[in-house]
């Protein structure tokens, strides 16, 4: 799902998305929180009206970014107290009033507020962020239970590269009995096998019955090998992110378009790819509108790699339906290091 942290995919309309094939997008409740205002959302009638967007919603927690302020935070057990990255303003988010804040916003599926360990750290303060996080997931179900209606609840399972505290999270997360489950802590600077690791030693212990999201990941490579490990959902800044900084991703790989060899390169960026900026553009005025800092630019990039990875996904299930995704994983994965060049073979 594509991120639209501040209630926008950062230079798509809504329109733009639907004409993607994009079914759902994650909003930033940190951030909405602090602007425009739970309040002044819920007045415009939830996000959906707010935005235009009328198809399912989620928001996290704004915990991840609440944690990664570091000097700006004091966490307790009764919930995190910070100070406003925009104003230096104090706010405290608890397991209730964060549920609370996700109801104004009209949200369809919330995540509580948990704890996310930062990479590294050590296994004793590993078992504190996960003791806190299953303490607060009680409280969040309590608040959400006496007042569910259309909105889900998901319950996220924690314990860093852990086998042990990944065991005991999600016996503790399972235990509240969440209709969904998210898989978070992962893709927060760990190397690769340990991601890998704890996603083979999970996966057999998650319920078939109830959906699996594995927050904040990521590359197109993450998410094949999530979806390998019996992962259903993802969301991630990647793809709109790098396209905002010139980075896109292609069926062969990685192109840095801002890069000065492409400057009278005046194919398009993959002749296979239907999205509008493979279509009706070059590599070489790509880069010019990057260059000079029109929002064309960064429309058309942004574009591209949200449709590079919605096709992917799209692919993904079909596999899936015709039972050959491990081949599939094995030859996207192996197309992705072929090079640039080989996009004209």
């Amino acid at each position: 799902m594509p991120v639209g942290t501040q209630g926008t995919v950062k230079t798509q309309s809504p329109q733009d998305l639907e004409a993607l094939g994009v079914s759902i997008i994650l909003g930033n409740t940190y951030h909405l929180y602090l602007r425009p205002g739970a309040d002044l959302v819920a007045e415009a009638g939830g996000l959906h009206k707010f935005t235009g967007w009328t198809k399912p919603i989620l928001t996290d927690s704004g915990g991840y970014q609440v944690f990664s302020l570091k000097a700006l935070n004091r966490i307790t057990d009764f919930g995190v107290e910070f100070q406003s990255h925009i104003d230096g303003s104090r706010h405290i988010f608890t397991p209730e009033n964060v549920i609370e804040i996700e109801r104004k916003l009209g949200a369809d599926i919330l995540m509580p507020l948990d704890v996310c360990s930062p990479y590294p750290i050590e296994f004793a303060a590993a078992t504190v962020d996960i003791e806190r996080t299953t303490a607060w997931a009680k409280r969040a179900k309590e608040k959400w239970r006496q007042k569910p209606g259309y909105q889900t609840l998901f319950g996220i399972v924690q314990g860093s590269i852990f086998e042990a505290l990944r065991m005991k999270s999600l016996e503790s997360i399972l235990a509240i009995d969440f209709p969904g489950l998210a898989i978070g802590g992962l893709s927060v600077g760990e190397p690769k096998e340990d991601l890998l690791r704890i996603l083979e030693f999970q996966a057999p212990l998650l319920p078939e019955s109830k959906p699996r999201h594995l927050l904040g990941v990521g590359t197109p490579e993450d998410i094949l090998d999530g979806v390998y490990y019996g992962m259903d959902m993802f969301d991630c800044v990647m793809p709109t992110r790098n396209a905002r900084n010139g980075t896109l991703f292609t069926r062969r790989g990685k192109m840095t378009i801002k890069s000065a060899s492409y400057a009278n390169d005046f194919r398009p960026i993959d002749p296979q790819c239907g999205c509008p900026a493979c279509r009706g553009f070059t590599r070489a005025y790509i880069r010019h509108l990057l260059s000079v800092g029109e929002i064309l630019g960064l429309r058309l990039t942004t574009y591209h790699n949200l449709y590079f990875y919605i096709s992917m996904m799209a692919e993904i299930r079909q596999a899936i339906d015709e039972d050959r995704y491990e081949n599939y994983r094995k030859d996207k994965i192996a197309q992705f290091g072929m090079g640039l060049e080989s996009l004209f073979d």
